[in-house]
């Protein structure tokens, strides 16, 4: 995979657990207590790391665009 592609991969990612976090039902399940009250904070967490994973691999499509380019 090149960085390009990793960096869209983890982005699809990143945007399927924020339809999750968001999601009604989710929203539901947290607080009806039918799933530990954690879950929230862990989907919190992926959405974080998978950004901060994000801004690295987009610091290296950046320098490889703009060595192509120059």
């Amino acid at each position: 995979m090149s960085p390009i592609e990793i960096l869209q991969e983890f982005n699809s990612c990143y945007l399927k657990i924020q339809v999750i976090a968001q999601n009604e039902n989710w929203l539901l399940l947290i607080a009806d207590k039918k799933i530990d009250p954690e879950a929230a904070t862990h989907v919190g967490d992926v959405l974080h790391y998978l950004g901060e994973a994000m801004g690295c691999v987009e610091e290296i499509v950046e320098v490889k665009f703009n060595q192509e380019t120059e």
